[in-house]
């Protein structure tokens, strides 16, 4: 046998025994058999040079370091899951699936929340060639080498797996080694680790991936992404995942029927700590792939899918005081800070009182022994007074801001009083800033919340216009400043003049104006001229714009500082207008609603909905009297068919639309 044979059939047996022992949980040799074949490879790797592999089991120790983790764009958006807390709020999702799909029989795959750092791994070809974190969802930190180290997650996968996909899943730190690792803290006197959740999130990011390997972090699959996947279903989906290699965890059900869902959940609901790692839900998704397509997406989640959150830990402590903090708005909440207490895994100081009415319903008086949970287990907030202390008054709410003094004010429906001092409060200042900087919105490098602060209170920087006319030499003096952090901080601005217009919009900080907004008011009027001249009612004939929306659009451009900021934007070469790629091919569609229902040759079926938005028409997501054509593939939904049919809509194939756009 020649040393190349040899190297490849250690390699193999070893990746074999990795998987029985991290995957199966079932090994098959002792550790020192192990580590006595893996020394093997190690000294005939060294020998041969020629033949080194950056997949070789030998390379899972690590020893890569990363100074700057690569920010990529996730080719499949990695969406947030919709919350329920009630059987009430699953058969409300279930009538609303109902209405899109019809009277169709529904079964559902039940798993498992796993509370950990969600991770998106590509593999080609039956190799690992990237894992990526959730980042924003549109796009993560590169982290391939520190995932690479976890024995969990194959490098190469055996049997019939697709030739491109991406698998979705939760790297997390089971109790035994996250304590392990706080027993070795704590003898060499270091300051233990909070919760396993977080320790596996700082873990990826560690820049030596040998450091990584040291920590005993798992990794749990549970979603295979990509196109022609070869099974129809979720729950089949899981199956074949674990016939490729991946660690996809047993406790995952096929259910019948809602009644079937509630058992699962009941079921977990007491035995989730038996289990050797964190899980703070059920994740219940309909079952059938085809059924997901036609129910596709809201701007957040899948509509396909719902979380529901076991009943949040509570524990009660006293309220110490109350403080208030300015948001970038100006809108001010108020924060209780709380005697620390043990809260689901965590050290709880302070929680949200939200607003002045909720402080006045909960009658909540600084001294007060108070209720405390975790909302969703995330956010600490107080539920109710357990006890009342020795103040007798009841909480009175400022009426000034406790940054610049500047009155409140509350205007009528609104929940939170406001500090309208909009350019002279400095968390407004400084919020703003920070908000125009973030990664959906201008995402410049080098510059972070902490050193927008400093720039502002070193005079440099009163809005986000004055960041372009920042200099080197103003930046290095500033505390945790060098020459070479100053000038990456002055190219992460330069670069920023390259961002597309819709996120521009998104990072002016208009009230209301979201992501999705922003997207649909660029699209729309093109420019920010365009804006900025439309009337309220231009702006609520545009598509999911109502009145609240409008207004505040119309506010921020009668605002003469707002367009003296805009304008200096505009100098220093911002993009304030669509580029070419977001001109409209046509305007074939133009007034035109299409609903896409089943499976296409031509077009995949978001191929469809960007052709359709090309060429001036809109995507609607069900069928109603204001569709004008239904786009229908192989599969088309039953009851889409049938509704269509009542409303008496055209119902057209694909051929059919793309003769409609040539024209």
């Amino acid at each position: 046998m020649s040393v190349l044979d040899t190297i490849k059939n250690l390699r193999d047996e070893l990746n074999q025994h990795n998987y029985n022992y991290y995957v199966l949980d079932k090994p098959t040799i002792s550790d020192f058999e192990f580590d006595q074949k893996l020394k093997q490879l190690q000294d005939l790797e060294v020998q041969h040079p020629e033949f080194f592999d950056e997949n070789s089991p030998t390379q899972r120790v690590g020893g890569m370091v990363t100074k700057n983790f690569e920010t990529v764009k996730h080719e499949y958006r990695m969406y947030s899951l919709d919350n329920s807390y009630s059987i009430e709020d699953l058969q409300d999702w279930e009538t609303r699936i109902q209405k899109v799909l019809g009277d169709v029989p529904l079964e559902y795959t039940c798993e498992l929340k796993y509370d950990g750092a969600s991770i998106s791994i590509s593999y080609e070809n039956g190799r690992l060639v990237r894992a990526v974190t959730r980042g924003d969802g549109f796009q993560g930190d590169d982290v391939t080498n520190n995932i690479k180290t976890i024995k969990a997650v194959p490098i190469h996968l055996k049997g019939d797996f697709p030739e491109k996909f991406d698998i979705r899943g939760e790297i997390i730190l089971p109790f035994a080694g996250f304590e392990k690792m706080n027993q070795e803290l704590i003898e060499i006197g270091e300051t233990p680790y909070s919760n396993p959740r977080n320790t596996a999130s700082g873990s990826l990011k560690l820049q030596d991936s040998a450091e990584v390997a040291k920590r005993p972090l798992d990794c749990l699959l549970y979603f295979v992404i990509g196109n022609n996947l070869p099974f129809k279903t979720q729950f089949e989906g899981l199956q074949k995942a674990r016939d490729w290699g991946f660690k996809v965890p047993t406790q995952s059900k096929l259910a019948k029927n809602l009644n079937e869902v509630f058992e699962y959940i009941n079921y977990w609901d007491k035995h989730r700590h038996d289990l050797p790692y964190e899980t703070d839900g059920v994740v219940i998704k309909v079952n059938n792939l085809q059924h997901q397509e036609e129910l596709g997406y809201t701007a957040k989640s899948p509509r396909w899918a719902m979380a529901y959150k076991f009943k949040a830990e509570q524990v009660t402590t006293k309220l110490n005081s109350i403080s208030y903090q300015v948001g970038r708005t100006g809108a001010i909440t108020p924060v209780a800070n709380l005697e620390p207490v043990q809260l689901a895994g965590t050290i709880v100081k302070r929680a949200s009182l939200h607003n002045a009415d909720q402080i006045e319903k909960l009658d909540i008086r600084i001294g007060d022994e108070v209720f405390v949970e975790k909302g969703g287990e995330i956010i600490p907030k107080i539920i109710a007074v357990a006890q009342r202390g020795n103040q007798m008054e009841p909480t009175k709410y400022i009426t000034h801001c406790p940054e610049c003094q500047t009155e409140l004010v509350r205007s009528e429906g609104e929940a939170n009083h406001f500090c309208p001092n909009f350019y002279g409060c400095p968390p407004q200042i400084i919020g703003r800033i920070q908000h125009f900087i973030t990664r959906k919105a201008m995402d410049i490098d080098g510059l972070g919340g902490e050193t927008v602060a400093l720039l502002f209170n070193a005079g440099l920087v009163t809005n986000y216009a004055d960041l372009y006319e920042l200099k080197k030499e103003q930046i290095i003096p500033l505390e945790r400043m060098a020459e070479k952090s100053a000038e990456n901080l002055i190219n992460g601005i330069e670069k920023s003049k390259a961002i597309p217009f819709e996120r521009v919009l998104y990072a002016l900080g208009i009230r209301y104006v979201g992501e999705t907004v922003a997207k649909k008011l660029a699209k729309h009027y093109k420019s920010i001229d365009a804006i900025a001249q439309a009337s309220i009612m231009d702006l609520i004939l545009v598509d999911e714009i109502g009145d609240k929306i409008a207004q505040s659009v119309v506010q921020f451009f009668e605002n003469q500082e707002n367009i003296r900021i805009i304008d200096r934007l505009k100098s220093f070469g911002v993009q304030l207008e669509s580029g070419d790629d977001d001109v409209l091919l046509s305007e074939n569609l133009k007034g035109k609603t299409f609903v896409v229902s089943g499976v296409f040759e031509i077009y995949s079926r978001d191929e469809l909905k960007k052709a359709i938005e090309d060429n001036g028409g809109k995507v609607g997501s069900s069928i109603s009297s204001k569709t004008d054509y239904v786009i229908a593939g192989d599969n088309m939904g039953p009851s889409k068919l049938e509704k269509a049919n009542q409303l008496k809509i055209a119902i057209i194939s694909e051929l059919d639309f793309k003769q409609m756009i040539d024209v």
